[in-house]
């Protein structure tokens, strides 16, 4: 075992990565994923490097940022696995995972293209996915037809919506599309 392997990180870099976190969230929130990382940088008060030596890509930047968000969504699908109205069940999840990949203006598009760095990610919110519509198509609530994938696509292109319209008119247009996959 070497030294490097298990030396901490120093106080004033982990500052740093949360501090380039937090900036990174508010840009992030305002301007989309798209957003300038040199702006980022520059108002958390650290040169560009140092954004790089913490997150060398964008996407390890949201990967990171979507952390703590993505251990609080697993934890809700786990729970909603376990309730009693599985069609109920399945709307909350896909809702759930609406609001969360439309947290910043191009997420919704970072989660599709399905990156190294996110697919830890991609495939835990696939699994749950899987999950909550194989119990509802088991309890008969569910299209017969509608498979996770479709789940998927539709968790997608709501969250692209809500970024792109008002919240209003995307949550009209899930509960359409919900309404066209869930039976009774």
């Amino acid at each position: 075992m070497t030294g490097a392997a298990t030396r901490r990180p120093r106080a004033d870099a982990l500052r740093n990565r949360e501090r380039l976190l937090a900036e990174a969230d508010a840009v992030f929130r305002e301007q989309g994923t798209g957003a300038s990382l040199e702006g980022v940088a520059r108002r958390a008060g650290v040169a560009i490097g140092t954004l790089y030596g913490h997150f060398p890509t964008r996407t390890a930047l949201i990967a990171a940022l979507l952390d703590v968000r993505n251990r609080e969504l697993f934890a809700h699908g786990d729970a909603l696995a376990e309730r009693p109205d599985p069609a109920r069940a399945l709307a909350d999840w896909v809702r759930a995972v609406v609001r969360h990949a439309a947290a910043y203006q191009g997420l919704a598009a970072a989660l599709a293209a399905r990156s190294d760095e996110l697919q830890d990610s991609c495939h835990r919110l696939t699994a749950i996915g899987e999950r909550l519509v194989d119990r509802a198509r088991t309890a008969g609530a569910l299209r017969g037809d509608t498979t996770g994938a479709d789940v998927f696509t539709l968790m997608n292109a709501a969250a692209w919506a809500r970024g792109h319209d008002t919240p209003a008119q995307a949550d009209r247009l899930l509960d359409l599309a919900l309404a066209g996959m869930i039976v009774g």
